[in-house]
């Protein structure tokens, strides 16, 4: 009888290790579980590991140790075309000597499906997409949005349960892959399949996930939901790679409950949230958002001097460049609305943020 897990564990990856060489391991005892209808992204710089934990998924590499389960079922030793997952690539990996419509009947003649049947479930993923009326043309004559349409389609058209997706938006301009990430959420939604994405981009993943996991060295990071992962860091690897971060470096003085008192470089204490920081003594990282930091206003234990070092005008906010205990690099947005204070560059002023808005990090 074939074992059947809940919906939680639809994709599992139980301690699963990949090598390469026999020595280094690319990626380091993986346990994840992917629930049913899910969009899980893969997020991390390159050589983090992410794709090589979608290419065993797919089926492309083997897992050096550890297994890989779909449904409840053990899927290390069945090949890529029996696992019954769809998949997008980067460069689209359409025929180009076959015509849209045969781009897509083909993982159907594969499956030894009937002509009308390919018939309807090719106009029907066509329609899905909005290339209904492309069936005709080949790859070189649709542009690189279209061409990627097509390649989702190719992965809808035989209703995969599970579609993996590798930097599918990295060959497209700004703001078609930004409009193109709103179309792959809501076919997402409207179909209810598991999607597992993976992207180096942190405001796609931000953008289209249920939730986020951070690669980095092999390992997960933090595995959490977008807003979580941005308002809650849980290290300083991640509060620098999602989203802008300010840090300041210190030294833990003291903890009480969940706040840590701890005194920078220079001798200013500052109050913080506990969250990573080690015992008293231990060194820490300061991470405070750029959006949670403001100009003068009332003085606080928070509160310290800056100096304006640049200012960069962006429309709905100016970004202020500034000086502050010897980071020459904090960030401060301040909105560009009625009443908010005009700076000029060199100007002394001061800073202030809550201690809620302050994680204290490993160092």
């Amino acid at each position: 009888m074939t074992a059947r897990n809940n919906d939680k564990d639809f994709v599992v990856f139980d301690h699963v290790q990949k090598s390469y060489d026999g020595e280094v391991l690319v990626v380091k005892d993986l346990n994840l579980n992917i629930a049913k209808g899910e969009f899980l992204t893969l997020l991390g710089p390159s050589g983090s590991g992410k794709t090589t934990c979608l290419m065993m998924l797919a089926g492309f590499e083997t897992a050096t140790n550890g297994d890989i389960r779909l449904d409840g079922n053990p899927i290390n030793n069945i090949p890529p075309h029996k696992r019954g997952i769809g998949m997008v690539f980067q460069n689209y990996a359409l025929f180009p000597h076959m015509t849209v419509g045969e781009n897509l009947s083909f993982p159907l003649e594969v499956r030894k499906m009937g002509k009308s049947e390919r018939e309807e479930k090719v106009k029907h993923a066509l329609d899905m997409v909005q290339m209904g009326d492309f069936a005709g043309r080949r790859p070189a004559q649709l542009s690189g949005g279209q061409q990627q349409r097509i390649a989702l389609a190719r992965a809808l058209v035989f209703n995969p349960q599970l579609v993996l997706m590798d930097e599918p938006l990295g060959a497209l301009d700004k703001q078609l892959r930004e409009h193109m990430q709103y179309e792959i959420k809501h076919l997402h939604e409207n179909l209810g399949i598991t999607v597992v994405y993976v992207t180096h981009d942190q405001s796609e993943a931000l953008t289209m996930s249920d939730r986020v996991a951070v690669f980095e060295d092999g390992r997960i990071q933090q595995l959490s939901s977008p807003d979580a992962l941005y308002e809650r860091p849980e290290n300083s690897f991640v509060a620098q790679f999602i989203g802008e971060n300010n840090k300041l470096i210190g030294q833990v003085d003291s903890i009480k409950g969940k706040v840590a008192s701890v005194k920078l470089d220079n001798g200013k204490k500052v109050e913080s949230l506990a969250v990573n920081c080690g015992k008293v003594g231990s060194r820490t990282t300061l991470s405070i958002r750029p959006e949670r930091v403001r100009l003068g206003g009332a003085k606080t234990k928070n509160t310290t001097d800056a100096v304006v070092k640049e200012l960069i005008y962006l429309g709905d906010h100016i970004r202020c460049r500034m000086e502050v205990h010897g980071n020459e690099d904090f960030i401060v947005k301040v909105p560009n609305s009625a009443g908010h204070k005009h700076l000029v560059e060199g100007e002394k002023t001061s800073v202030t943020w809550a201690k809620e808005d302050c994680r204290a990090l490993d160092a």
